[in-house]
């Protein structure tokens, strides 16, 4: 399986709500480092899984919506805990749009799975990967 992965930051503010979150039920500042990862059983006639410009732009129009904004008043995410994981299967559901619209210069029929990863720091990250068709 090739992949080619896309990477870039954001900055937001969110709270959790249960005990078991303890002082990160107030709300909190995170950045976190996202990365996106096109999976293809095949390379192209170009010789490539996607374009990785236009996959760069993709990541950047579907963060931009999240940059430096307060997530507890988004309402997507009126009822979520934006945990990390949360956040990856949403931002998988945002890239998994941008491939079945041609997006990324290849069909959504070529890529045979996506993995979102976001860290929160250097020691701990969440993913969600899975298959497009």
């Amino acid at each position: 399986m090739f992949g080619v992965e896309v990477s870039d930051h954001i900055m937001v503010a969110h709270s959790f709500r249960g005990a078991v979150f303890g002082p990160a039920q107030r709300l909190h500042g995170a950045t976190f480092a996202v990365s996106a990862c096109f999976l293809a059983e095949r390379l192209d006639q170009n010789g490539i899984v996607v374009d990785i410009g236009r996959a760069q732009e993709v990541l950047r129009s579907v963060l931009e919506p999240l940059r430096y904004r307060n997530l507890d008043e988004l309402p997507q995410f009126r009822d979520a805990n934006t945990t990390t994981e949360f956040l990856a299967k949403y931002l998988f559901e945002e890239f998994a749009e941008a491939v079945r619209k041609g997006e990324l210069g290849r069909g959504a029929s070529e890529i045979a799975a996506m993995r979102v990863t976001i860290s929160e720091s250097p020691l701990a990250r969440a993913s969600y990967e899975a298959k497009l068709s």
